[in-house]
């Protein structure tokens, strides 16, 4: 699967596993590096870069981004072989932990 259509299902996953949050995709062209998601929601916000795979290239600034606003707040490298780590996190994150957001049946599986 290419990284621009595992994107497109990861967002579709993201507004339907942690309601009430805002998705925004980030414009690469107007600063290169800057991770490709950011996921608002209340008092809270994530940052994430996008990758097609756990082996795919990251490109300059990427790393650097996303320490820095992982210090901020919270940022990560999402992949396949993490996502579901990641939106663990991500639930903790944003006080969504406990909750029953989706359930099991309902959810978006990405391949």
């Amino acid at each position: 699967m290419t990284e621009n259509r595992y994107q497109a299902k990861l967002i579709k996953r993201l507004k339907h596993d942690l309601p009430g949050c805002m998705v925004l995709k980030q414009d690469a062209n107007y600063l290169q590096g800057i991770p490709d998601l950011l996921i608002l929601r209340g008092e809270h916000w994530a940052a994430l870069e996008v990758k097609q795979n756990a082996k795919a290239e990251h490109q300059p600034n990427q790393d650097w981004y996303v320490t820095q606003m992982n210090a901020m707040s919270f940022a990560r490298f999402i992949y396949p072989e993490n996502e579901e780590d990641i939106l663990h996190e991500l639930r903790e994150q944003f006080g969504l932990e406990g909750e029953t957001c989706v359930p099991k049946s309902e959810r978006i599986l990405v391949a």
